[in-house]
């Protein structure tokens, strides 16, 4: 089957079989062979937004909301620009692979570098906080275009690029109704709505397969998923787990994320406890002080990022608001740091969690990980 030669190298075929795969049920409809799992096809494991299945010439790419299954659901059939076949109903036809794409989130961008593929994109929405070299020189070059902010699109921008795809965040409040009409396809990224750390790093399986780059994807993923796994083993015993709560005060209000939460995710399975524990929001939830003080004034540690243009620490935090000193976690200096001007938070984290757990195990556990080098949070010491 033509087609399949851009979702599966033969080498994939061997070493998967060499693995103990097994033959998928997968039926065809007589005009091709049947597609086997043996041969490292895209079938997630985590992620709870998109599902893939296989018919003859073309696979059919699901897409819905991992938190609401009632929400609105997308449907793609992915087919080889030859293909004369019909799709099913309710699924709308997209040539793979791409070849170029325009990313509205830096985590969609981040699935396009870890798969050394920043050449396809063309189009991004911001460069703040933008560390890639090779990201940076196709912005200087004109390879790649800033195309606006999100309700504030520049559609003659994005019709004289033309990329084959728009990676969308359909759920976000981001304008998208005004470039509708410009006729390309918009195909909706909901790695931002999974809550675990692997389920929103297995959506590189998706820009993987629509790109070509299914195998790669895969073997990616395989490496992200066995290094955070044998990660959260080394502290599943640990009889110490300290608190941690999260955020800062913004304009009268604490901004934090909720308890369902792929961050809440990740400090358990580093071993911690997050201070809303029993809080059922996924995303931002947002606080006042009060509330904050009483799940976290005894909290062992808290988690900070932000872009602080020079050197922060405990002074500054003092500074910012003279009631973070009341904190047990300002006290004691158990504040955990990241700053998004110093390292590459946005564009690398997503496709990273085993990276982010380590960093969080060192704080938490510091005698399992003695000697490991923190990569995006760290103590801040004064």
């Amino acid at each position: 089957m033509k087609f399949l030669k851009y979702l599966i190298p033969f080498a994939t075929v061997v070493a998967l079989m060499g693995c103990g795969g097994h033959r998928s049920s997968e039926a065809n409809n007589g005009k091709g062979s049947i597609v086997t799992d043996t041969l490292g096809m895209i079938h997630p494991n985590y992620a709870k937004g998109f599902n893939v299945s296989y018919q003859d010439d073309l696979v059919l790419l699901d897409i819905n909301d991992p938190e609401n299954k009632e929400a609105e659901q997308f449907h793609f059939a992915l087919t080889d620009k030859d293909f004369s076949g019909k799709v099913p109903d309710g699924y709308t036809r997209l040539n793979i692979p791409i070849e170029s794409a325009i990313c509205m989130t830096s985590l969609q961008l981040s699935n396009f570098l870890k798969l050394d593929i920043p050449e396809k994109v063309v189009g991004i929405t911001s460069t703040r906080h933008l560390h890639n070299e090779k990201m940076n020189e196709q912005l200087k070059e004109g390879k790649t275009h800033k195309i606006g902010i999100e309700g504030n699109f520049d559609n003659e921008v994005i019709m004289a690029i033309n990329p084959d795809v728009i990676f969308i965040s359909p759920f976000k409040r981001g304008g998208y109704d005004a470039i509708r009409n410009v006729d390309i396809p918009m195909i909706p990224h909901l790695g931002y709505k999974e809550l675990t750390p692997l389920g929103q790093a297995e959506w590189i399986k998706v820009i993987g397969l629509l790109t070509g780059k299914s195998a790669d994807a895969n073997r990616e993923f395989a490496g992200i998923e066995k290094r955070y796994n044998d990660l959260k083993a080394m502290v599943d015993t640990v009889s110490y787990r300290p608190t941690v709560f999260s955020g800062e005060m913004r304009g009268g209000n604490w901004y934090a994320v909720g308890g369902k939460s792929f961050l809440a995710q990740l400090f358990r399975d580093a071993g911690g406890d997050y201070f809303l524990e029993d809080n059922n929001e996924s995303g931002g939830v947002t606080l006042d002080y009060e509330t904050v003080y009483t799940n976290a004034a005894h909290a062992d540690y808290w988690r900070i990022v932000n872009s602080f243009d020079g050197d922060y620490n405990y002074n500054v935090l003092k500074e910012q608001d003279n009631r973070y000193t009341d904190f047990d976690a300002w006290k004691n200096h158990g504040v955990i740091y990241c700053n998004m001007k110093e390292v590459p938070f946005y564009e690398k984290m997503p496709v990273e969690p085993e990276v982010v757990l380590s960093d969080f195990i060192l704080v938490f556990h510091p005698d399992i990980l003695s000697g490991y080098e923190p990569s995006y949070y760290h103590l801040l010491e004064k």
